[in-house]
């Protein structure tokens, strides 16, 4: 004998309500847990070894970022294979916002550019949330250099070689000089050493002529007159060193800053970046913060939105690795 309908429906009826009321948790935890993040510690990851210039700024904002998000962040030095290694551990993380990675542009732009077989897809591996600041490439002359401006370094080079340092092979400051070369059309030779160190000390010794490294680690020696600063390579003259004019004001268009910035892994759900991104802005907004990173040559900045950031990053990624091709530039992985 079958069920009269009407208890048929009710059946249904109840069945369909059991299994709503089973999933009700279900559905109810996603948008809770996005609403919690964060929920605890985050890994900010750097791919330096602790007192490089992209730990001391990790080090600056991860506790006002820490405040800002209710949670701790925890810098983590990934440090090897010129920050590709940190930077592949952030690239291959779980997409939650727990792992972050604060680059600046050589590990995640220029260097995978240059390997034969990089370990991981810039473009596709990372989500980029915003910049906290960007510093300009210095081109400082050495103490044996008779030279006082970018325009007498040139023309000195014009006559005939003239040595730079560079704190290695594929860097923002090796390819600074690559991109001064074909601009200038000057005999300029490029000296690579094995970090920042070895190619101060060499150039303050006068075994080179002169260096062009990100403005921190000069910072101090052009302030102290060990060095002499003949431009600095951003769009415009930066506040604590105005006395020193722009790569601009003699080569139009030339323009380098080496940007800092913080990324997630592809996948990193929308809310989870949008909340980043305002801890960022907030961050990077409060005076001290500022005059942190000012005081180690790091201009504040951030960007408008991640959108911004990323367009940003696609084309510094295309713009350096014509650069990186012209130029000739490889390393073996």
């Amino acid at each position: 004998m079958h069920p009269h309908p009407r208890t048929l429906r009710r059946n249904t009826i109840r069945r369909i309500s059991g299994i709503l009321l089973a999933l009700s948790p279900l559905l109810a935890a996603a948008p809770s847990q996005a609403a919690a993040y964060p929920d605890h510690a985050i890994t900010l990851i750097v791919g330096y070894p602790p007192g490089g210039s992209n730990d001391i700024v990790a080090r600056i904002v991860a506790p006002p970022l820490a405040r800002a998000l209710g949670a701790s962040v925890v810098v983590e030095n990934k440090a090897g294979a010129s920050g590709t290694i940190g930077a592949n551990h952030v690239a291959k993380a779980q997409p939650d916002g727990y792992t972050l990675l604060l680059s600046s542009v050589s590990p995640v732009v220029l260097t995978p550019q240059t390997m034969k077989h990089p370990p991981f897809d810039s473009l596709k591996d990372f989500t980029p949330i915003n910049i906290v600041g960007l510093t300009p490439e210095a081109i400082a002359a050495g103490p044996n250099l008779k030279v006082t401006t970018l325009k007498g370094l040139l023309d000195l080079a014009r006559q005939k070689r003239v040595t730079l340092s560079s704190s290695g092979v594929g860097g923002l400051p090796h390819l600074t000089i690559e991109l001064l070369k074909q601009a200038s059309k000057a005999n300029i030779v490029h000296v690579p050493y094995r970090g920042a160190g070895p190619a101060v000390t060499d150039t303050l010794a006068g075994h080179v002529d002169g260096i062009v490294m990100d403005l921190p680690p000069l910072y101090s020696l052009i302030k102290s007159g060990k060095l002499k600063a003949l431009a600095v390579t951003s769009a415009k003259r930066v506040d604590f060193l105005a006395n020193v004019p722009t790569a601009q004001e003699e080569l139009p268009h030339f323009d380098v800053a080496n940007w800092v910035g913080i990324f997630a892994p592809a996948g990193t759900p929308p809310a989870v970046i949008e909340r980043l991104d305002a801890a960022i802005h907030k961050v990077v907004a409060q005076p001290d913060v500022r005059k942190q990173l000012t005081s180690v040559a790091v201009v504040p900045s951030v960007m408008k939105n991640p959108a911004d950031f990323h367009k940003f990053f696609d084309s510094e990624f295309h713009r350096w690795g014509k650069v990186i091709k012209d130029a000739g530039v490889t390393l073996t992985d």
